[in-house]
């Protein structure tokens, strides 16, 4: 079986070892010399060429590198009915996770006041309410909010989740819809952002969401860059409706030299390194899909591209 493999990411050699070591007679083939089309049944990738994977006459399954797949449906000429299979990877699970709780955290008990005071040398303790006092709202109850929301909730956090559909989660209170965002909203102190990118929740973090925030409420970004409308952000802090805002992702990356957010004060920033897909546990995943294609069993974590995810 030939497996074509595009990565934006620098471990290449990494996920080549880990590939051919889960299945030794993988075919494996990458740009720019990736051989003869019609021998490619499957696409292991990140950010391919617009219309590469059209291209592929033989091609059965998409598997993508990263949980989110709107670099895929930013391809206006992917192959119809080839299926396309989102990571659903332990460890990319467990990296977010630690990055919303470790973001979650530091606003809770003012990090960033703490470090500012560090280079006044000003010791002025900010005491933070208890942990079920602080009201904490996900955007996005998928697999990645979902947990985040679990181990936020096993802190001691009052959790809410709001979802474009309804979701269950125990002990999580829910919201589902744009008629219960407005009071989703109402009631949260510090919000994550973890939705897929999709046309419905493009800017959708902006100044009239803002508004809806308590005062003094915070923002972590660590979606799609796309999620952010950055200008109504920046105006938001100076005016101290919020007071803060962690941010991983970004409309360009990397974030321009000249790009007012590095230089705010109120805003922290990690280079899209939330999490990442390993492959020493994600290659398992591919293998299984694989298998279960060539099996005619049923494929896992498929997307639906008319949702978005």
């Amino acid at each position: 079986m030939a497996l074509l493999f595009i990565s934006g990411q620098d471990r290449v050699d990494e996920w080549q070892d880990h590939l051919k070591g889960e299945i030794p007679d993988l075919d494996l083939r990458m740009l720019p010399d990736y051989g003869n089309k019609e021998d490619i049944e499957y696409a292991l990738v990140w950010q391919p060429p617009k219309g590469l994977l059209r291209s592929l006459p033989n091609l059965k399954v998409i598997f993508s590198l990263g949980a989110g797949i709107d670099h895929l449906a930013s391809d206006t000429e992917l192959p119809e009915n080839v299926p396309i299979v989102r990571m659903v990877d332990p460890s990319l699970t467990s990296g977010m996770t630690e990055y919303v709780v470790m973001s979650v955290l530091n606003h809770h008990k003012s990090m960033r006041l703490y470090r500012e005071q560090q280079t006044r040398k000003e010791w002025t303790p900010h005491v933070p309410p208890v942990t079920w006092d602080r009201r904490v709202g996900i955007m996005g109850m998928g697999v990645l909010g979902s947990d985040a929301a679990g181990k936020l909730s096993s802190l001691g956090f009052d959790v809410a989740g709001w979802s474009r559909t309804h979701r269950e989660r125990p002990g999580i209170k829910t919201y589902a819809g744009t008629e219960q965002l407005d009071n989703f909203l109402s009631e949260t102190e510090i919000l994550v952002c973890l939705l897929p990118l999709t046309d419905e929740t493009t800017d959708i973090l902006n100044k009239d969401l803002f508004a809806k925030l308590p005062k003094g409420a915070s923002v972590i970004n660590a979606a799609r860059g796309g999620h952010l409308v950055e200008e109504d952000l920046i105006t938001a802090l100076n005016s101290d409706h919020l007071s803060e805002a962690t941010l991983d992702v970004f409309k360009s990356e990397p974030l321009d030299q000249d790009h007012p957010f590095w230089d705010h004060p109120k805003v922290t920033i990690t280079p899209h390194a939330a999490s990442f897909t390993h492959p020493s546990s994600s290659v398992r995943l591919i293998a299984e899909g694989m298998r279960r294609f060539e099996n005619s069993e049923e494929l896992l974590n498929v997307v639906d591209m008319k949702r978005g995810y």
